[in-house]
């Protein structure tokens, strides 16, 4: 199977500057890297700052804005999951990180998708050597070549 025969769905919200293509692109890419053996349904909501706080805390105790959550139900068969990215935290790591708000949109879309699909990484600054971490920055890199 590919992503073409799962449903994903990208609500952009307030944010009016996403691109919404773009996003869910890219959560197939991802999808297609490592896909689940029946079927896959995943949604990616942009929140505000008030809004991914209050999720931030109410699911990881952690207070403050964070850039993505992602909750994977279901299992590697029939995959089920929810992706919430902080697009005005995306919109601080963008401007850090040199690159536009529609790349970082991207980026922390597939790192959602990447954890639904069962990924993790370490806490640690080993993370951006993480297996986890490559596959993102490569599945970035073809997102954004396919967009230029």
């Amino acid at each position: 199977m590919t992503s073409r025969d799962f449903e994903v769905y990208v609500d952009t919200g307030i944010c009016k500057t996403a691109d919404a293509g773009a996003i869910e692109r890219a959560v197939r890419l991802a999808l297609d890297s490592d896909p689940p053996k029946k079927s896959a349904e995943i949604s990616v909501a942009l929140l505000d700052d008030p809004a991914i706080t209050a999720l931030n805390l109410k699911f990881l105790d952690v207070p403050g804005p964070t850039d993505v959550l992602a909750f994977s139900l279901g299992d590697r068969a029939e995959l089920i999951g929810d992706i919430y990215v902080g697009f005005e935290q995306a919109a601080r790591q963008a401007a850090e990180l040199g690159v536009s708000l529609q790349e970082e949109l991207v980026r922390l879309a597939i790192h959602g998708a990447l954890h639904v699909l069962g990924y993790d990484h370490p806490a640690d600054d080993a993370r951006g050597d993480s297996p986890m971490f490559v596959l993102q920055e490569r599945l970035v890199r073809e997102a954004m070549g396919a967009e230029a």
